[in-house]
This record gives C-alpha cells, structure tokens and sequence, in this order.
C-alpha cells in the first residue's frame, strides 16, 4: 500500500519503522527541527531523522493546513494518510486527500482518554490497562471509528516513558494487522461508544508542581506519569525537588500523630520521610533544580532546614 506517514516523537518511530518494511512510503511529514541541547542546535525529529536515512522525502511544515503543505501531500498519490502522534490537528480537507482518509494510532483504548498525553493520563487516574487504537480520523478529537484496539497491562512500576515504548511497538504490529485487513477488504470501522469517554489534555511543565497534601498513592502515580517529563516536584525544606524515585509508607512505621501534609517525619538511610494528606510517603532519590539526580539521604546531609517536625 502507498501511504504518506505523519509523526514526530519516538513514539512514531516504530510504526514508521514498520512501514518502511512492509509498504510503500511515499512522503513522512513531521514538526520542523527544533533547538536542543545545551548548544540549542535545530535538532531532526526523530521521525524525520529516520526518514532521512532510509532515504524517503521529508516535509516539515509549521502548519501542515497551509496550501503549499495540502499539495504536497496529495501529490504524494497515497492510499492512506498514517498518522501517529504528529502534533498537529489535520484539516478535513487533507483527511479527504486519499482514499482509505486518515489512520491514526492513538495509545489509548477509545473512548477513554481522547487527546495529546493518553499515556500519563492513564498512569495518573490509577488504570490498570491501556493500550493502542487503530482509528480513522474525522474533524473531532480522537473521535472517529475505531478498526481494532490492542490491550497493555500497565504494571506497578511503569513511568510515561517505558510504557510509552512499549506502547509504541504495539501500536506499530497493531497499524500493519489493521492496513492488512483494509488491503484485504475486510476492516470494518467501528463507531465510538457515546459512553466512556474521557479527556487527557496536553502535558505542560507546570503541571509538575504539586503539594504535599493529595494522598499518597496519587503522589505516587504522578511521579510515574509524568516521568521523564515535566517531573514531579514537590517542596522540601525550602527548595522544591523533583521526585526521581519514592513511595507510600504505612501509617504504622513512622509517627504521625499530629502530623500536617509537608512536614518532614524522619530522615534516615533509606530516605526522607514526608507526611501526605492521609500516611507518609518516603523519598529515595530527587534532583534538585539544577543538579543531578541523587540519594534523598545524601540530599539531606547536605540540607541543614529539614528538620523532622514533632508532633
């Protein structure tokens, strides 16, 4: 099948990848080059990156609704139009620029979590599956008829970034089963339960700042969620930290009598205790604003203001 692919991140890369194997990819378009690193150096996206070095044209358009970038795409001549994670919102008229229309991998299992960051938002509300959607696109948000879903159990100790690659691979044998059942004339799309439906929005680095008085488990959900980015961070003494690593403490192993969300419990070799809004949550390993990650007991040496509030 001759496809145009439209992605961006890593978790496009795979299901490009993929393509490449099995059919004809005519045209990657993907988000411009962006400055990274500390030399803020315009940086290929990894999707483009791998179109390049398997030699396939690549198109890169601040907004692909723009004409010239609609007319390149329907010149490619594309059965279908393979979207994963692109980053931007398609217009119906390029929708309607190849016949099978739009096919989006989406990592969610449709109606739940329509949107850009499905991944932290399943980790956040405490799910215990997920998994990939193949869909057709419309003008709605992740709104469309569903072809086929692939379900992910997401284990205890899954971040954002581990199961997003793991995500990524089942997305991509998802998106070839599901061209193979179109190829064939036996895919049929499914229209979206009216029930179910859930939003996650985009990521953004604020969302990172929290406080101490959620409950534990919460606290502990959203430093897997939003691993690797934008951080958890919490404050302590009289700094706010990023949380690399920790957990919920029972109620029973440390004093809590008296006890307010924040307040510093014990501090000792396996970590810095805090108290949450309903049991204590011990820290194992931060990273404070501009340094590396290390042990919360070595950051407490170092840390003269935490001092263990009595009851």
């Amino acid at each position: 099948m001759r496809v145009v692919f439209m992605g961006t991140p890593e978790f496009a890369v795979p299901s490009l990848r993929a393509l490449l194997a099995r059919h004809e990819v005519a045209l990657v378009v993907s988000q411009p080059d962006r400055p990274a690193g500390r030399g803020m150096a315009l940086r290929r996206s990894p999707v483009a990156a791998l179109a390049d070095a398997a030699g396939v044209p690549v198109l890169t358009p601040a907004r692909v609704r723009e004409p010239e970038a609609q007319a390149r795409v329907r010149g490619a001549g594309a059965e279908a139009l393979v979207v994963a994670a692109y980053g931007q919102i398609l217009p119906t008229t390029l929708l309607d620029a190849a016949p099978l229309g739009g096919i989006n991998v989406h990592a969610s299992l449709l109606p739940r979590w329509r949107g850009a960051s499905p991944i932290a938002a399943a980790i956040l509300a405490g799910d215990r599956r997920t998994g990939v959607s193949i869909m057709r696109m419309e003008a709605g948000l992740d709104t469309g008829p569903v072809l086929l879903r692939r379900e992910v159990e997401i284990a205890p100790s899954d971040t954002t970034g581990s199961l997003t690659a793991r995500l990524a691979e089942v997305g991509a044998a998802a998106l070839l089963d599901g061209l193979d059942r179109l190829a064939a004339g036996l895919g049929a799309f499914i229209p979206q339960p009216g029930a179910g439906v859930t939003h996650a929005g985009l990521v953004r680095k604020a969302d990172g700042d929290w406080e101490w008085d959620r409950p534990a488990a919460e606290l502990e959900r959203a430093m897997r969620a939003y691993d690797p980015w934008p951080g958890l961070r919490l404050p302590l003494g009289s700094e706010r930290v990023r949380v690399v690593a920790g957990r919920p403490l029972p109620a029973w192993s440390v004093e809590v009598e008296g006890r307010a969300p924040g307040d510093v419990l014990e501090v000792g070799r396996e970590g810095i205790a805090v108290m949450a809004l309903d049991q204590p949550f011990l820290l194992t390993e931060l990273r404070p604003p501009g340094r590396r990650g290390m042990a919360a007991a070595d950051y407490a040496r170092g840390r003269r203001d935490l001092v263990v509030r009595e009851g």
